[in-house]
C-alpha cells in the first residue's frame, strides 16, 4: 500500500511531458537550401552518444557524433560544423529554461 502524497512518476508519462515540452525527441535543423537533418534532442541523447561527444575534439568532432550517417550530406548542403554546434547550445540553454519550469505528471 503506498503512502498518502507520496510522490509517484510514471517514467513513460515523465518523458512523454518533456518530450512535449521541449518539441520532441529530435532536434530539427534546415540549411539554407531547405533540406532538414535531425539529431537528439540532448536530454534523450542516449549514454554513448553522450561519452562519444564528450571524447570528440572539437566543433567538427562533435557535429560528427551528433549527427552520425547525415553528416556528409548535411555539408554538401552548405552545412557547417560551428553552426551545427551553435543550434546544440541553443537548444541546451532553452531546455534548461524549460526544465525549470516544467512539472512533470504524477502517477
Amino acid at each position: 500500500m503506498s503512502k498518502p502524497n507520496k510522490a509517484r512518476f510514471r517514467l513513460s508519462a515523465v518523458k512523454a511531458s518533456y518530450a512535449e515540452a521541449v518539441g520532441g525527441e529530435l532536434v530539427e535543423v534546415e540549411t539554407d537550401d531547405g533540406k532538414t537533418y535531425t539529431f537528439p534532442h540532448p536530454l534523450f541523447t542516449d549514454d554513448q552518444r553522450n561519452k562519444e561527444l564528450e571524447a570528440a575534439e572539437g566543433d567538427s568532432g562533435k557535429a560528427r557524433v551528433l549527427l552520425g550517417d547525415q553528416w556528409d550530406a548535411y555539408m554538401k548542403s552548405g552545412g557547417d560544423a560551428n553552426g551545427l554546434m551553435l543550434v546544440y547550445m541553443a537548444v541546451r540553454a532553452e531546455s534548461q529554461d524549460t526544465m525549470g519550469k516544467h512539472r512533470p505528471p504524477r502517477r
